[in-house]
């Protein structure tokens, strides 16, 4: 899955080598764990006489608990994004298509779906956590305790930061640790959230990463909400991030029931100003299925 827009879990918090599955392991419920994804945004660049388009596409990730996976994309089609754009669209002829230059390159959008496409992961196999690929037995050795989860999540997070500082001593001299350390609670609840659906860890698991959540410094508790498909979770709002100008808000709709990540809403502003094609919405459905991969539909 694209995902994100939230930080990965690295795969320093497995146990390597078990041997057995713990006693919190969840048998898989299906062939393949499926994730979802719908993601809507406005299209960066005006189009015909200056008014925007928002567009979304779907991706879908089967994994299998044997570690063989499918990737699938489809663009699901532009339409004007505000009432303001459709009237300028009507105006303009009410066109299905649009074509323009930038940096070199043409790009073309359409009212219609494109084609979904479908392909294998190439080797190696496994679930990719990090820069490492583990196992299903793996993922089901992660802590169902939330400080035991916490602490391992924090770890995590400051190799990332020691790795991530010591390299930019060669690409950016002027960063300093303290530009990610200011960030040290959204990354923590990020890595939280990739396990509430990015890959099958045991319930248990789920729970305790939402522990994590709801209980991370910064982390806000907005009530009851919908998502665009009408589901209802609980919202969380992130820690903002900022940096040399650029300000990121992100949202959150779990389900407290399957403690499974419904949508996720980003705000990425530039000098005060929305980063079109960077800011939209997410709309998440993960769990396990009998269904053979196949090209996301139009749908």
């Amino acid at each position: 899955m694209r995902l994100t827009l939230t930080a990965t879990v690295t795969a320093g918090l497995l146990l390597a080598g078990v041997a057995a599955a713990p006693a919190s392991a969840d048998a898989p419920r299906g062939a393949y764990w499926r994730v979802a994804t719908t993601f809507t945004t406005i299209h960066p660049h005006a189009v015909g006489s200056g008014y925007h388009l928002t567009q979304s596409n779907v991706s879908v990730d089967w994994l299998s608990p044997t570690g063989k996976s499918y990737s699938g994309l489809r663009e699901l089609g532009a339409r004007p994004a505000t009432r303001k754009d459709e009237a300028a669209w009507r105006a303009d002829g009410s066109p299905s298509t649009w074509a323009y230059r930038t940096e070199g390159m043409k790009i073309r959008l359409s009212t219609r779906p494109g084609k979904g496409s479908l392909h294998a992961q190439e080797e190696p196999r496994g679930f990719r956590l990090g820069e490492k690929n583990v196992t299903y037995d793996q993922l089901q050795a992660l802590p169902t305790d939330p400080e035991a989860l916490r602490r391992q999540l924090a770890a995590e997070v400051n190799a990332w930061i020691d790795e991530a500082a010591e390299e930019a001593r060669t690409t950016a001299p002027k960063a300093t640790k303290n530009d990610w350390l200011a960030n040290f609670d959204r990354y923590v609840a990020a890595r939280a959230v990739e396990l509430l659906y990015a890959v099958p860890v045991p319930g248990k698991v789920r729970s305790a990463a939402y522990q994590v959540l709801k209980t991370t410094k910064g982390v806000s508790a907005l009530g009851r909400s919908k998502d665009p498909l009408g589901r209802t979770g609980q919202k969380f709002a992130l820690p903002v991030s900022s940096r040399k100008g650029s300000v990121l808000e992100q949202q959150l709709l779990v389900d407290t029931k399957s403690m499974i990540l419904l949508a996720e809403y980003t705000d990425l502003r530039n000098g005060g100003k929305p980063v079109l094609g960077k800011s939209g919405v997410q709309t998440i459905k993960a769990g396990w299925t009998n269904d053979k991969p196949a090209a996301p539909g139009a749908s």
